[in-house]
């Protein structure tokens, strides 16, 4: 029961404070002016040009932090406090999103294999709630050929990381070497860019957790 206990606690605690964290961050350095004066929209356009994808538009999106690149339609979507605004958090969140559609541009190996699994992994994670459930009422066959659809459901999520990551990194290095933030502005800009970066570790952590979960219980069944 103590077990049980602890596992609801970290699947409910982390997302949380991982939203949290971001939110908070987000919501400071929406408020601090960005010295190059560049709403996300401009920082956006800028680095596109500077790396050959004046293919790739810039568009606002409505709602806050719904900022994203749409591979299909080479689109970078931004929010419309990003789109609009001069900030801090403005110009972190524009060169992220652009990041992905340098990567894509690239054919970066991660976000090539993510973009191969979405069709698996969103069949994946809902076959096997069905599957789970009757699983652990009439057959162990059909709960783990549940845990298996849930497992690629969780590789995607961890699939995920290396492309964020690789994204934030390519916007700190592309807002450096473009000369739109001075050394003064890195520190707060890795924070922006780490909070969020927070958001995904999370979620694959707890997907981890609900993994384990269902293989010991499997395991379990396998015993009696």
């Amino acid at each position: 029961m103590g077990q049980y206990l602890i596992y609801l606690a970290l699947i409910i605690i982390i997302p949380i404070w991982a939203q949290m964290r971001v939110k908070k961050t987000y919501k400071r350095y929406s408020k601090v002016r960005n010295e190059s004066n560049m709403t996300g929209a401009e920082v956006a356009r800028k680095i596109l040009d500077e790396n050959g994808l004046s293919n790739v538009q810039v568009e606002e999106v409505k709602g806050t932090l719904s900022d994203h690149y749409d591979p299909r339609s080479k689109v970078v979507r931004l929010s419309s406090g990003n789109y609009h605004e001069p900030s801090a958090a403005a110009q972190a969140v524009a060169a992220h999103e652009v990041g992905h559609a340098i990567q894509d541009a690239e054919a970066y190996a991660f976000l090539r294999f993510r973009h191969a699994l979405v069709p698996v992994a969103s069949f994946g994670s809902n076959a096997s709630i069905f599957l789970i459930i009757a699983g652990a009422f009439f057959s162990q066959v059909l709960l783990g050929v549940g845990i298996a659809f849930f497992a690629l459901a969780v590789l995607f999520q961890f699939v995920t990381l290396p492309v964020e990551f690789n994204a934030s990194n390519r916007a700190m290095n592309q807002l450096v070497s473009s000369g739109i933030i001075r050394n003064n502005e890195e520190r707060q800009t890795k924070k922006v860019l780490n909070a969020a970066a927070w958001t995904y570790v999370a979620s694959a952590l707890v997907a981890l957790l609900e993994l384990v979960r269902l293989v010991l219980l499997f395991t379990g069944m396998n015993e009696d």
